[in-house]
């Protein structure tokens, strides 16, 4: 029984101190945009690479997305007579739920995992030792750039899907299954107000500040050899996406 107690407590204890490091992580990367500001040029080549890098999967995704929502809502709607509110199921179910959290997990996906590696690289082959050694700010030139690009470029990225979606939904609804044009976009517009779209929006902001945060933080901790930074990786993925929906969950039950 004593031996339970210790693997238990030992567990705590890991569990703890591993929540405490990531929290002082988080700290000293918002610190540092504040303390020792990078130059632009590091924030848009990250710009670069979450944002533009990422159009492709999100145009793709969100395209089908609300192919899948047209078709589906509109089976639906017909049992009761109302395929023409179509639109505002299609609409609000992308820019309060499924337009963040795609969007993140694509992000999470494709560059999340990339990200991870890259630092991951960086601390197995003593780079960032060797910045640290040459007095310069680790955070200053790896972390925050990416940091700040991920909290810009999810609310675009999300903005984009949200508008894919919905015209994906369009396409099924409309051109396929017959349903009005004018009553698609008219329903739309009377139920869609600003807290849907503002809601999203502060989704997709703080899904980007976690999709930097686990995927920077993994990687600068990552163990020895090309195990620990693929293992690294693969946590990274992981925990980011069940943080996602996690925090989706809550953020739900706030802003409703």
């Amino acid at each position: 029984m004593s031996n339970l107690f210790q693997v238990i407590g030992n567990f705590s204890l890991a569990v703890i101190s591993e929540l405490g490091r990531m929290g002082w992580f988080l700290i000293n990367s918002f610190t540092t945009i504040f303390r020792n500001p990078c130059r632009p040029v590091f924030i848009l080549k990250q710009l670069s690479f979450l944002g533009a890098k990422s159009l492709f999967v999100i145009f793709l995704t969100a395209g089908f997305t609300g192919m899948v929502l047209g078709l589906q809502g509109y089976y639906t709607l017909t049992k009761f007579g109302s395929e023409g509110m179509l639109g505002t199921a299609v609409a609000l179910s992308l820019i309060r739920e499924l337009g963040p959290v795609l969007t993140a997990l694509m992000v999470t996906g494709r560059a999340g995992s990339a990200i991870t590696a890259e630092i991951g690289i960086m601390r197995i082959t003593e780079q960032i030792d060797a910045l640290e050694t040459m007095a310069l700010d680790p955070y200053k030139y790896l972390i925050t750039p990416k940091l700040i690009a991920a909290m810009i470029a999810l609310p675009l990225l999300c903005a984009i899907f949200d508008v894919v979606g919905i015209y994906g939904g369009w396409l099924v609804g409309v051109k396929l299954l017959g349903v009005n044009p004018g009553a698609y976009f008219y329903e739309m517009e009377k139920a869609v107000v600003w807290r849907d779209v503002s809601s999203g929006m502060i989704k997709s902001f703080s899904f980007g500040i976690i999709i930097a945060w686990i995927s920077c933080y993994k990687g600068y901790y990552a163990g020895h050899g090309a195990e620990g930074v693929s293992k690294a990786t693969t946590e990274s993925v992981v925990l980011t996406s069940v943080l996602i929906l996690v925090w989706d969950y809550f953020l739900t039950s706030v802003l409703l």
